[in-house]
């Protein structure tokens, strides 16, 4: 089928598309000649789509003979990571992440895989595919085993950029725990916690459902070679990792907000403990001189040469014997 004007792709929407005859280049895929590419069944079709209109993407639907829900999918963002199975034709859904800045932005990538193809269909945030195709060139002897070798390399490359991040959430994460363990009340640091929390639980949600879709495509039988089994497993090893990580460093955060808010309150309470223990102190002293401070007529002290020294006497002794009393009990 001859693509009318308005079918024509887009250079902004075509990565790259590139057949491949016995793990080599045999070179770039066009409207006018992906008919013959197809029909060759030693050759195989890497398609690269980045954020394809209605147009395109029901044009390469023509040509790939793909499914319309699955079509439907890879139009709009916003899908669960998934792996469905359209006749001979699998369609995947992949969360990736990336760190943009000192943000971490999460994208998708939809891709669709028979075999004589893969076609890859990327939305928002997304690394660039080109280093995973140069990869992947590198070693023909993997590639000339068809789609599935290029399908390990593009699943590998997003777990991969998980355990990246991973590492970074573990550096900020000593970091906030240093700030957690201290006495004073950090609201900076509390609102990093939840961010961090936030982001592992985004991080987690993404790696799940890969370990399942590897597992699916490990246990689905012809679907990839038996010599690719060993790649796919390595894949959902590291997704199984990330899923580890991700989980411990929640609940080591989860702990340390524990910890934290009960050194804070173990501080308050000495804090109370001790502002108690000089208001008693002074309660004595206070009692002693309210009472002479009433002027009372009849008071045989005051007729005494040594009534007032008596009185600062007992109340002195009476103040260090409860600061000494209070001190051994710990609240002073």
């Amino acid at each position: 089928m001859q693509p009318n004007k308005e079918q024509q792709k887009p250079s902004s929407q075509v990565v790259r598309s590139m057949a491949y005859r016995h793990g080599k280049a045999v070179g770039e895929v066009t409207s006018e000649n992906i008919s013959g590419m197809l029909a060759d069944p030693e050759t195989f079709i890497w398609l690269g789509l980045w954020q394809p209109d209605n147009d395109y993407l029901r044009h390469i639907q023509q040509e790939f003979n793909l499914h319309d829900l699955a079509i439907e999918d890879a139009l709009t963002a916003h899908q669960r990571p998934k792996i469905e199975q359209y006749g001979d034709t699998f369609f995947i859904v992949a969360h990736t992440a990336q760190k943009i800045r000192d943000r971490i932005e999460y994208g998708e990538t939809h891709l669709f895989y028979g075999k004589n193809f893969l076609i890859t269909v990327r939305h928002g945030a997304s690394s660039s595919y080109a280093q995973v195709r140069e990869h992947a060139e590198q070693c023909p002897e993997q590639l000339a085993r068809g789609p599935g070798y290029a399908l390990y390399c593009v699943l590998d490359f997003i777990v991969d950029n998980y355990l990246s991040i991973v590492g970074e959430f573990s550096s900020k994460f000593e970091e906030i725990e240093s700030q957690m363990f201290k006495t004073e009340f950090n609201q900076k640091a509390v609102r990093q916690v939840y961010h961090l929390r936030r982001h592992l639980l985004s991080l987690r949600n993404a790696a799940v459902p890969m370990q399942d879709i590897c597992g699916q495509l490990l246990h689905h039988d012809g679907l990839l070679p038996k010599q690719l089994r060993d790649y796919m497993r390595d894949v959902q090893d590291h997704a199984h990792q990330v899923i580890m990580q991700t989980d411990d460093m929640r609940e080591m955060l989860t702990n340390a907000t524990h910890v934290n808010l009960a050194l804070v309150s173990v501080h308050q309470n000495e804090v109370v403990q001790r502002l108690a223990g000089w208001g008693a102190i002074l309660a004595l002293p206070t009692v002693v001189f309210s009472l002479y401070g009433m002027n009372f007529k009849d008071m045989p002290e005051l007729d005494t040469s040594w009534g007032y020294p008596l009185t600062i006497g007992i109340t002195v002794v009476g103040c260090l014997w409860l600061y000494l009393k209070l001190r051994r009990a710990g609240w002073l």
